[in-house]
């Protein structure tokens, strides 16, 4: 299991990036909370198996039709024995 703490960066905000990353990690199975922060990025704390995290990081590089993505900035990557959450959740 890999725990992720990221920041993506870009026009991400007012687009529906937590709605896509929520919509991700439910397809995926992977647990933890998207918010918006107060500085315009978009805060992701994540965790599941190392293959589908990469497949849900891919994703957030991406992110919906309407956003910019210039930067997924990863602050934290270790991997776990379990995770501490129990779902994926949207954060306000």
């Amino acid at each position: 299991m890999l725990r992720v703490h990221a920041f993506i960066e870009g026009r991400v905000q007012g687009v529906g990036f937590r709605y896509f990353a929520y919509r991700e990690a439910k397809r995926l199975g992977i647990v933890g909370w998207v918010r918006n922060t107060y500085d315009g990025r978009v805060e992701v704390v994540a965790c599941g198996p190392e293959e589908k995290m990469k497949v849900f990081l891919e994703s957030l590089s991406r992110g919906p039709s309407l956003a910019f993505v210039e930067n997924v900035r990863i602050v934290e990557k270790s991997e776990v024995s379990f995770c501490d959450f129990r779902e994926f959740t949207i954060e306000y």
